[in-house]
């Protein structure tokens, strides 16, 4: 299996890149010259606008898997940030009511209350004309009839291209089910892969919901039993090597609820975590991505935009660090509070990497403030961003807010480096900042 490191941007080419589009002064010996507080954010703004960003999760499809991968105005729209948002907008609105137009008439809807009739100040909102900006369309359109038509002019594969230059997304990690009936039969039949888009096995069906993917995993040839007796444990291990392989995965990954604890002997997921996931993690040098505190449909009517969040128990993450030392955790957390106790517990154990700002998290205010603390406490030895796009065009906006946003961060404690005495030269700034965004740290 190649590594991560072969996959992931050059941080010398970043560097050559930079000092061909910005005028980069060196010493008369040719060195690099030590930056003056006042240019770092200057030296930053140009790294981050040329930097090859790796999306280390998301829940995007390959085109090639089809309508697996969505894309476009109508999609966008229907997301379900916007969708919670807009009952808000508009309280009178039924939820069956709702449910029961198609796919364009929510759309349509949508537009209409959170852009014609207000000013779209939400975070997702400004996303949505971020995206429309990028693409040379006028976000104060009174319709969505232009958009369709701008859309209906792409194939999912040049779209794909066109997204992904405009984000400045070299890589993406998928999230792969294959107890998704939808998805299953694609993998097994087969398709030629896009390099950009690399494998991840996601762990819900078959562990976190467990007993529900027992059946699947049955039909699939797996002598697996509800109680988790006989050879049970064995089978899932022999199911995640077997996908782990097909899927060409670089890691595992499972959303966890802010419930979970370990150890816990009557939990069936703990269990399985405990004898099945993390046994073949280790023995296969995968990280496992936990991402932990979503409590799912408190408000069943609003579907996937009913889920909301709870504070986890930090302590859970520290034993399964401590129990299992040579695995990997990768760890981002949807409490604000998890996110500061987070970084605190991976300060103690070398095994856990916090990454990201995920979902309740990834907005402009608290990116802000967990950058700052993650820099402040852990240095350069996290992930700072990933999308966690369901919907191809949100990596437009998610990726062009982020980087703005962590990059003033970054500046800012640069530069307070600086003022302590440690000038830095540019091609130390780049090197720090495709640490970060490159997807070194899963080697």
């Amino acid at each position: 299996m190649p590594s991560v490191a072969s996959r992931t941007p050059n941080t010398e080419h970043l560097v050559s890149s930079y000092k061909t589009s910005t005028k980069v002064v060196s010493s008369s010996k040719g060195a690099e010259t030590l930056l003056s507080p006042g240019r770092i954010p200057t030296v930053v703004r140009g790294l981050m606008a040329n930097l090859p960003v790796t999306d280390i999760h998301t829940h995007l499809f390959d085109p090639a898997m089809g309508d697996l991968l969505l894309w476009g105005i109508d999609e966008l729209l229907t997301y379900h940030y916007l969708v919670a948002e807009v009952f808000r907008a508009r309280p009178d609105l039924r939820a069956d009511a709702f449910w029961a137009m198609p796919k364009t008439g929510q759309a349509d809807l949508i537009w209409q209350e959170l852009f014609v009739n207000r000013s779209p100040v939400s975070e997702a909102c400004r996303g949505v004309v971020t995206v429309l900006t990028a693409l040379g369309l006028d976000p104060r359109s009174r319709t969505l009839a232009k958009f369709r038509k701008f859309f209906s002019g792409f194939t999912a594969t040049r779209y794909t291209d066109t997204v992904l230059r405009l984000a400045g997304v070299e890589k993406v990690f998928m999230t792969n089910d294959p107890l998704d009936p939808a998805e299953h039969p694609i993998w097994t039949k087969g398709f030629p892969r896009d390099p950009r888009f690399l494998g991840v096995l996601r762990l819900d069906s078959a562990v976190m919901n467990w007993p529900d993917g027992a059946p699947r995993l049955m039909a699939m040839g797996y002598a697996v039993d509800t109680s988790l007796s006989g050879k049970t444990m064995s089978e899932i291990r022999r199911y995640l090597n077997d996908w782990l392989v097909r899927l060409d995965a670089r890691y595992m990954a499972i959303s966890l609820p802010p419930t979970f604890r370990y150890p816990d002997v009557t939990s069936p997921l703990t269990d399985l975590m405990v004898k099945a996931v993390l046994p073949v993690a280790r023995e296969r040098n995968l990280p496992v991505a936990m991402m932990i505190g979503v409590k799912k449909l408190v408000n069943p009517e609003l579907r996937l935009a009913g889920d909301s969040l709870g504070r986890a128990e930090i302590e859970t993450v520290e034993r399964l660090a401590r129990d299992f030392g040579a695995v990997r955790f990768l760890v981002t957390m949807l409490s604000r509070e998890n996110a500061h106790e987070l970084c605190v517990a991976a300060r103690k154990f070398k095994n856990i990497l916090p990454f990201g700002c995920w979902w309740f998290l990834n907005n402009p205010s608290l990116i802000r403030e967990l950058t700052a603390m993650r820099l402040e406490l852990l240095g350069l030895s996290f992930i700072p961003q990933h999308s966690d796009a369901r919907v191809l065009d949100q990596l437009v906006y998610k990726w062009t807010h982020s980087r703005a946003v962590i990059g003033g961060i970054f500046a800012e404690q640069v530069g307070r480096l600086a003022l302590s005495g440690f000038r830095p030269t540019a091609g130390e700034i780049a090197r720090d900042i495709g640490r970060l965004f490159g997807g070194r740290l899963l080697d």
